[in-house]
């Protein structure tokens, strides 16, 4: 089953430099996989976790998070905040039990579309072994740490009524 299995991803990038690494990507026609579905930051220090466990809970099967190198960003020091933010959303993931390998952090200057294509190209092979993720709207009643998600109703059987 893993042979068919096409991961979705999706790219948080900042503006000033990793979206712009991918546009260079592109337009030096180097190919990677069309897995992936960029979202455009001012900066990957304004990436709110919740934006990471959403496209999680959404359907994605990974995430991708890349940003200007550290003592390069725009904004003074907001790339340390991504990756401070990136270690607290593996351990959250680590704690739902979910692969923390979901989510990757990359750094890539604008000029550095190369590394770029061939981070993404690897991180959806990992994604690839690592299979579809079924969490939130794909996992139905039951969320991963063992509560139940307000998505849909769970039948209910005459045994499990109360007397």
């Amino acid at each position: 089953m893993n042979e068919q299995f096409e991961p979705t991803i999706i790219g948080f990038t900042c503006n000033w430099c990793s979206y712009r690494a991918a546009d260079l990507a592109g337009t030096a026609r180097i190919k990677y996989p069309p897995n992936i579905r960029l979202i455009r930051l001012m900066c990957s220090g304004r990436l709110d976790p919740t934006f990471v466990f959403k496209a999680l809970a959404s359907g994605a099967d990974g995430v991708m998070i890349t940003g200007c190198h550290p003592g390069e960003c725009h904004y003074l020091e907001q790339n340390y905040k991504a990756l401070r933010r990136f270690h607290l959303i593996r351990r959250t993931l680590k704690g739902f039990g979910i692969e923390p390998g979901r989510v990757k952090l990359v750094w890539a200057s604008a000029a550095e579309g190369a590394k770029f294509a061939s981070e993404t190209a690897s991180f959806i092979e990992e994604i690839r072994e690592l299979g579809p993720l079924h969490w939130g709207k794909n996992a139905g009643r039951h969320t991963p740490y063992g509560g139940e998600s307000d998505l849909e109703p769970a039948p209910v059987s005459p045994e499990e009524v109360p007397a």
